[in-house]
């Protein structure tokens, strides 16, 4: 998941924050991680980074949210970020700021 941040007229700003299962795909892009892969090889490149699950910021260890996956075998990356998608999401749902929040982050104020 992503959304466009406030502008603030600047062109030097990120196009969008990222968050969810969008920030793993940018984490698992930048390492050297080949498919099939095992939940211990995902651990060994990725466990340590941290997660952002919602546009506050709120993030999670990515070794975490693997724990909660009842798979232990990834045939691509695909399959991977499918299994991590409703963990993530149960992450968003039921660990983050509350309605007030989650109103909050519509508006640029």
């Amino acid at each position: 998941m992503g959304v466009r941040p406030p502008s603030q007229g600047d062109d030097d700003e990120p196009d969008s924050i990222e968050f969810g299962i969008a920030a793993v795909d940018a984490h698992l892009r930048r390492v050297d991680l080949s498919f099939p892969a095992t939940d211990d090889d995902v651990a060994a490149a990725l466990g340590h980074e941290r997660v952002p699950y919602d546009v506050h910021g709120s993030d999670v260890s990515l070794g975490e949210a693997l724990a909660e996956v009842d798979r232990a075998r990834f045939e691509s990356r695909q399959e991977l970020l499918n299994a991590l998608h409703p963990v993530f999401e149960e992450y968003r749902k039921n660990r983050s700021g509350g309605v007030v929040a989650q109103v909050r982050s519509l508006f640029p104020f």
